[in-house]
């Protein structure tokens, strides 16, 4: 296991310093962890380790209670984490956690995201990079709700087992389970002892293919070992990547006999896609919880799987290029605002202090940066001629005094179709750009305007609103602000930016239900333990 970020009571440690007694509390009963956890401790142990199993059974709760018992001892939280690493970290460092495991087979994107999010709520990552348990978020606590709440209802646990296959299907199946997952990245023995297991409590055993380097082999496999279902999957972090799995799902549906389950980001449209290449059981998230009209989002989908046709423009098949991406990516951008886009990049590319110039101003494209001299605007307004439509020009010029930009200029871009200008310095002529209404966003106002000196230089990467900015980097302005998004990642940052849209839909729904926001989050529940 291997550090990659650290917290106040959990700094890194040099090879040649103390070594550290990590006790994995690996019970499935609260009570039991809490008297192993004294004991050790008594015996010189350093930290205590939620382990998987107890935090399946007992979910975050265990976490909390560890916490609270033990509150000057470094608690490890063995996630596992696999997928949605922002999230599970989130949740743990709120229960408690000083230290939170991913696995080192997940995605690089769950990693990144896990680490920005331990960087957040200052505690610490633990890379885990062995064949080691997946945990559940909740615990065999909400199997056992569900399947008393839903008697007549299939219940699936989503339990991603990596390890002790025989031991976590068991659970599941006492709890109520109909259906238990098996990642398809665990050793075949795994594999083969959860599908006894399941075949003994009269269960089914679904086997994961997320991540698998091979998946369609990896596919053959695991029904060769007889698993009832294969679940061809793409990860919440994958997906804000790009990655499709309906081109995946028609790769493994022709080499394969055994009935498929299909997810990642199914939606109305592409579930009917995925029915169309050989899906028998469809997941569907998001798209049907962090709506406003849960029946509604779950009727149309129910009726979208019914179809027997879909047309090849109504799903996009991967990720697409060139100009069709920005297209996307355009689309995207402009259907969230930019505190959106904040909280998808964890409050960061933010450009501090622009303002627009105007109320009501919508603004989204791709960066031409320009760097200036206090009071030269020539680069600035030759800047016009090097963008193109849909561009965004912007300006670092540091001068607080004198203005860079007018309403000449403003016209200039417009005339041209340039979608607008953010400048760190000072602009001039609001009046007339506010009549005209061409987005403009800028630190200052002044009457006084510079000369055209000419100094300066076009698509270099600047420094703007203290976030770097480069050539080509998107930018998305309204009434909240501006925010820069690296090109690299700019179709991740928008398929994250609208997530948080879907999901404050659903939680401004509950509150017009008559919740406070508060209780909707449950505030109290998830706050940050000391």
């Amino acid at each position: 296991m291997v550090f990659v970020t650290e917290h106040k009571g959990v700094k890194k440690r040099k090879r040649e310093e103390g070594k550290i007694l990590q006790v994995a509390l690996d019970v499935l009963e609260l009570d039991r962890a809490i008297e192993i956890g004294k004991e050790s401790l008594e015996g010189g142990a350093d930290w205590l380790e939620v382990g998987t199993p107890l935090i399946k059974s007992e979910g975050m709760h265990a976490v909390r209670v560890l916490r609270s018992t033990f509150p000057d001892v470094p608690i490890v939280a063995d996630m596992k984490t696999m997928d949605t690493g922002a999230i599970e970290v989130e949740m743990a460092a709120k229960s408690g956690a000083s230290v939170v495991s991913i696995l080192g087979l997940a995605d690089d994107a769950t990693v990144r995201e896990g680490i920005e999010s331990a960087h957040k709520y200052g505690i610490a990552i633990m890379v885990d990079i062995m064949n080691t348990i997946e945990p559940v978020k909740r615990g065999m606590h909400a199997v056992r709700v569900l399947h008393s709440t839903f008697p007549d209802v299939p219940i699936v646990a989503d339990m991603k087992t990596m390890d002790t296959g025989a031991i976590e299907v068991e659970m599941a199946a006492k709890s109520g389970a109909s259906v238990v997952s098996i990642l398809g990245l665990a050793d075949d023995a795994t594999v083969r002892e959860g599908i006894e297991s399941a075949h003994k409590y009269g269960i089914a055993i679904m086997v994961d293919i997320m991540n698998t380097i091979e998946p369609v082999k990896r596919a053959k496999e695991i029904q060769e070992m007889g698993a009832d279902y294969i679940c061809v999957h793409v990860g919440i972090d994958q997906q804000m990547r790009g990655l499709d799995v309906l081109s995946l799902l028609e790769r493994v549906s022709k080499a394969v006999d055994v009935p498929l389950a299909v997810a990642g980001g199914m939606d109305a449209v592409t579930v009917s896609k995925a029915v169309s290449l050989g899906a028998d059981i469809v997941i569907v998230g998001g798209n049907i919880t962090r709506t406003a009209n849960v029946k509604e989002s779950t009727r149309a989908i129910k009726e979208s799987m019914m179809r027997k046709e879909v047309s090849e423009g109504e799903w996009r098949a991967g990720a697409e290029a060139g100009g069709r991406m920005d297209d996307e990516l355009f689309k995207l951008f402009m259907q969230v605002s930019t505190p959106n886009i904040s909280d998808a990049m964890h409050r960061k590319g933010v450009l501090q202090g622009i303002r627009p110039l105007f109320e009501g101003i919508k603004l989204v494209g791709k960066a031409v940066t320009v760097q200036t001299y206090e009071g030269d605007w020539a680069k600035p307004v030759e800047a016009t001629d090097a963008a193109g439509p849909g561009d965004v020009i912007v300006v670092y010029g540091g001068s607080k005094e004198v203005a860079l930009w007018g309403e000449l200029a403003s016209w200039s871009c417009k005339q041209k179709g340039i979608a607008g200008i953010v400048i760190d310095g000072g602009v001039r002529d609001v009046d007339e750009i506010r009549r005209i209404r061409f987005p403009v966003f800028a630190r200052y106002v002044v009457p006084n305007a510079g000369e055209p000196k000419g100094f300066g230089e076009l698509n270099a990467e600047i420094k703007c609103g203290g976030e770097y900015v480069r050539p080509g980097d998107w930018i998305i302005g309204d009434d909240n602000g501006v925010v820069v998004v690296p090109k690299e990642r700019a179709y991740e940052i928008a398929r994250r930016a609208k997530e948080v849209w879907k999901n404050e839909e659903r939680i401004r729904e509950e509150i017009k239900r008559g919740k406070t926001l508060s209780q909707v989050l449950d505030l109290y529940k998830w706050e940050k333990k000391q």
